[in-house]
Parts: C-alpha cells; structure tokens; sequence
C-alpha cells in the first residue's frame, strides 16, 4: 500500500475521509489536498485506472488493520491435534473420564487422536482394542464423527475424530 510521495502515478481519482469520489486529480494536487487536510494520501486500488487514492490518517488507519487482524486471529478455531491414549483394558469408570475428555475437545473444535498402545505380550489384545476405539467413537458421535478408522501399527493402533 503506497502512501504519500510513494505513489507513482501521474493521475489519481481521490477519495476524501468522508468516503465521498472528489475526482481526478494529478499526484501533486491531490498531495497538497491531503497537507491541507493534514491526513495522508493512501493509494488503495493500484491497479484501477487511474489508480484510487484515499485521504485518511494512515497511523490511525494501520492501527485498526492490527487491531482487526488480532481480533480475527483471536477467533480462529486452532486446528490442533488432542491425543487421547487409552489401554485395553481400561476401567468403565476411567473410560467414562476419557470420553467425556474427547467430547470437550471436540465441542472446542480440536482433533482427536485416540490410540492404544500394546507392550510385550499384550499384543495378542489387538480386536479388544479396536473393539475399544469403535466404542468411544460410538459414545461422542453427536459431537464428532470417525476421520479415519482405527490403523494398526506394530504396537499401537489410532483412530482419529473430527468434530461435527
């Protein structure tokens, strides 16, 4: 965005603070319009022909552009990746806890990972963990659907949930 003496055009339409089109003007005119006013002179359509230029106070006008960028990051939902990681053979207490831990991170908008880990021998317990993902899947499915089914690695298997 060029400001003031940055403006290379000859010829600019100008625009004044009220938004209201003054005309076409050239460069030094519209310039010496802007020092009159004491605002700046804001090209803010470059590729119009001729290009568009604003009087407004440009430290004021940055301003709220920060200000505005800020607010609209504040509200972004952050795609973040929540892991949940569960073993086989969990209590129904403690699975409940989990539950309720992946239905609050999907109602915020995250990704749910849920994986099982298997250690040694427990390997052998592979369909009772899958058994384990389709269930806690079943549980939140009114705040989040299956992204994938559950993978099997060589010692884990993960499932991951997106939210409705």
């Amino acid at each position: 965005m060029a400001v003031n003496e940055e403006i290379r055009a000859s010829k600019v339409r100008l625009i004044d603070a009220q938004g209201r089109q003054m005309g076409i003007f050239s460069r030094e005119q519209a310039l010496e319009i802007a020092r009159k006013e004491e605002l700046d002179l804001v090209e803010v359509a470059p590729q119009a022909n001729p290009p568009v230029c604003r009087l407004l106070d440009y430290g004021k006008f940055k301003y709220q552009l920060d200000k505005k960028r800020k607010k609209n990051r504040k509200k972004q939902t952050s795609d973040t990746l929540k892991e949940i990681r569960l073993s086989y053979k969990i209590g129904d207490h403690d699975l409940q806890i989990k539950v309720k831990k992946v239905q609050q991170f999907l109602k915020e908008g995250h990704r749910v990972k849920l994986s099982i880990r298997f250690r040694g021998r427990e390997n052998i317990y592979k369909e009772e963990g899958k058994q384990l993902l389709e269930k806690v899947a079943k549980e939140v499915e009114d705040v989040g659907k299956v992204e994938s089914r559950p993978s099997v690695g060589d010692r884990k298997i993960e499932q991951y949930l997106v939210p409705k």
